[in-house]
């Protein structure tokens, strides 16, 4: 049953519980699983992939079967429908098309005294994708993981997960890979994946950014590599927190919650209204949505230990709440979200108005879905061309531009204890007298 809470003693204390949901006691106890993974694979390459693979998804494999070849992406294109091909491409190109006006534009000043200053901006050589396995197929986090980096213009992006049962990959993660950009896959998952394109091994190469989210064993890997590599963020079990006035439809709005909930016993569902009357039909509409749902199991525990519905007492002090807690997801289905949205200082995505539910932005609208989650809203934002580029300072100096500057660097320098870099200045300006 889905709680409500009207008494708003209570409700931050849940909110905070919820938010914190993933900082359970185990946590040390699987990082030290973890790092004794990185270093394996770190040491012994492929030897340690295939150990940890046998391991952990039950699947053995030899060192030349890592690799996805060309025949099986052949036969995965006759696996999938001609409406699934269409809906991918269909995908591709809104997402291609969002990314595309994202990209930075490398540019150069000229100032006075002949001073240049710019910024420029290249992509890494390498990124790796890691594509989650397990309780579903996920092409759409392959699209917004691989496009993004095309866009970007990484030469080389490269694919890791998990196999299923024979080594199978789900033949729609195959293809959806294929038509974004994405040249090599590796089928393997976990922390091992995370190491062998940290570290790279004898058949997976070593890559400079990591992206796409995974379970607890993943994120800790990413944790532990970065500053060997970059990584897009530490992605915690998803959530989405809808605000709704009288006005709202009380079953779109548990509709809404059960698709965050269906995700994983650990997603979060939680709904803000202002109306007591809304936030028991919603109740209601939920329960009578579960019956015969094809993830009721998964999708009862979310919303039992961590779906939520709070009454207050306007939608001012419902966005104050949302700002707290940073959702990933934020719907704003009242009669005007556009008059609520400057109120939203602190979210993944927002969603507005009745007709645009969550699953437009996982799938078709073209923002990246890949998301801050746990609160990081607060500081961080979704995946983007952004994360496959870097930026390298651009600065060129005139003699007349230096001698003007000279006295200033001087001063700089010498307060800091720094001769060598006063004198470079110095030794300049009097070559030039």
């Amino acid at each position: 049953m889905l709680r409500i809470i009207t008494q708003q003693a209570d409700v931050r204390a849940e909110l905070q519980r919820i938010c914190e949901r993933t900082h359970d006691e185990q946590v040390p106890n699987k990082e030290a699983t973890v790092r004794e993974v990185l270093q394996a694979v770190k040491r012994q390459g492929d030897k340690a992939v295939l150990h940890y693979t046998a391991e952990f998804d039950k699947q053995t494999l030899k060192p030349e079967e890592l690799r996805v070849t060309g025949s099986e992406m052949d036969a995965a294109y006759q696996q999938v429908s001609k409406e699934l091909m269409g809906a991918i491409r269909l995908a591709c190109r809104q997402i291609e098309a969002f990314h595309r006006q994202r990209v930075p534009k490398s540019w150069v000043h000229f100032g006075d005294d002949e001073i240049v200053l710019g910024k420029r901006y290249t992509p890494v050589d390498r990124a790796g994708l890691y594509v989650p396995g397990g309780r579903a197929a996920y092409p759409s986090t392959v699209l917004m993981n691989a496009i993004p980096a095309k866009v970007a213009a990484v030469p080389r992006i490269v694919m890791v997960t998990p196999p299923g049962a024979g080594g199978a990959i789900n033949p729609a993660v195959l293809v959806a890979a294929q038509e974004a950009g994405v040249q090599e896959i590796y089928r393997v998952g976990g922390a091992q994946a995370i190491a062998a394109l940290a570290y790279g091994t004898e058949t997976i190469p070593k890559v400079n950014v990591i992206t796409g989210p995974g379970n607890i064993y993943v994120t800790l890997a990413k944790k532990l590599v970065y500053g060997t590599v970059g990584i897009d963020s530490l992605a915690g079990p998803s959530e989405v927190l809808v605000i709704a006035d009288e006005s709202a439809n009380p079953v779109h709005v548990a509709a809404d919650l059960l698709a965050q909930a269906e995700h994983d016993p650990m997603a979060a569902a939680i709904l803000l209204t202002t109306d007591a009357a809304l936030a028991k039909n919603v109740q209601v509409a939920l329960e009578r949505q579960l019956v015969d749902h094809p993830r009721r199991i998964d999708t009862e525990k979310a919303i039992a230990h961590y779906g939520l519905i709070i009454v207050v007492e306007s939608l001012t002090a419902a966005a104050e709440l949302s700002n707290e807690f940073a959702p990933e997801h934020l719907e704003l289905e009242v009669k005007d979200p556009w008059a609520l949205l400057p109120q939203i200082r602190h979210a993944g995505a927002i969603f507005l108005g009745y007709s645009t539910p969550e699953a437009v932005g996982d799938y078709l609208a073209g923002p990246n879905h890949t998301l801050p989650t746990s609160g990081a809203a607060r500081y961080a934002s979704a995946l983007g061309v952004e994360t496959f580029l870097k930026h390298s300072s651009i600065i060129q100096y005139s003699q007349t531009a230096l001698e003007n500057m000279a006295s200033a660097i001087d001063v700089l320098a010498t307060a800091e204890g720094l001769p060598s870099h006063a004198d470079s200045v110095r030794r300049r300006i009097k070559q030039e007298e």
